[in-house]
């Protein structure tokens, strides 16, 4: 029978079996929160208050699933993405501050334009946490969502509801779908599957056991999303536009060689993250090519 706990209980409970387990200790906090709906603050004024009976069954439940390896976002069915509150679960890939950083990058370029009238297409959607920030912080933006997997649009077009933006998603492979009906648009964002086929036995057990192999595995090299994106990318962007990519660490200059190779003469920069790693590509086009 589960035994009624105060909340300084349960939380030192599960800091410490999180401790023995060898897990960060920090998510005792967060699926304490989670579960009793209180913000950190809230959380400390309540430590003398009682937990039902049912809250702490809940709680020691994902505490335990966490320590056998299960994403603390996939628990709690939310992550934080530039400032806002996206629902994530196991047919998404968690967004991270790297895709964050592309999204700013891509803003920072865009500065004085804002209240320009854009097509962008997101190209691997998922959660739609790229294009629906895109949406939210460039408002005369016309955005698209592209992803192949439906259950993935489900989640984006769940999360852009939540969030009031306006994004049009749509199944597909690639940018298949807008070469099909000759849509033109003005920039390309994406954060495509980049981890070589041979790395993911290497990977955090963590993000290679319960995040979507489809939204990870890029190809022998990791590459293959960006070749194939290169291919289609000039047959659809206009004659003044942004190509923006995140890339696998190592991969910067060899993801901006192959933009080169169809954009020779435009300017391509190789941006290092807050981690001092290659992890952006961006390109300005003025001028189609011959």
């Amino acid at each position: 029978m589960t035994e009624q706990l105060k909340v300084f209980e349960a939380l030192h409970w599960a800091s410490s079996f999180l401790e023995q387990q060898k897990k960060e200790k920090i998510a005792a906090e967060l699926l304490l929160r989670f579960h009793l709906r209180k913000t950190r603050t809230e959380l400390f004024m309540a430590m003398q208050d009682d937990v039902t009976k049912e809250v702490v069954k809940a709680f020691k439940a994902d505490v335990q699933k966490f320590a056998s390896g299960i994403p603390l976002q996939y628990l709690t069915g939310e992550e934080q993405f530039y400032g806002r509150t996206f629902i994530v679960n196991e047919e998404v890939l968690i967004p991270r501050p790297e895709t964050e950083e592309l999204v700013y990058g891509l803003l920072e370029r865009l500065k004085g334009k804002e209240q320009e009238s854009f097509t962008i297409v997101d190209v691997g959607t998922g959660s739609g946490a790229i294009a629906i920030t895109l949406a939210l912080e460039l408002p005369k933006a016309d955005v698209i969502g592209i992803d192949i997997a439906v259950e993935s649009l489900e989640v984006a077009k769940l999360n852009a509801k939540r969030l009031g933006a306006k994004v049009m998603f749509v199944e597909g492979d690639l940018l298949q779908p807008l070469l099909e009906d000759g849509k033109k648009v003005d920039i390309v964002i994406s954060n495509p599957p980049y981890i070589p086929l041979d790395d993911i036995e290497s990977l955090d057990p963590v993000v290679r056991d319960y995040e979507p192999k489809r939204a990870l595995v890029g190809g022998m090299d990791g590459l293959d999303f960006y070749r194939c994106l290169m291919n289609q990318i000039p047959q659809l962007l206009k004659p003044t536009g942004w190509i923006a990519f995140e890339v696998g660490v190592g991969q910067g200059e060899a993801v901006a060689e192959l933009v080169r190779a169809m954009y020779p003469t435009e300017h391509i920069e190789v941006v290092f993250d807050i981690n001092g790693k290659d992890r952006l590509v961006f390109a300005t086009i003025k001028e189609k090519r011959d």
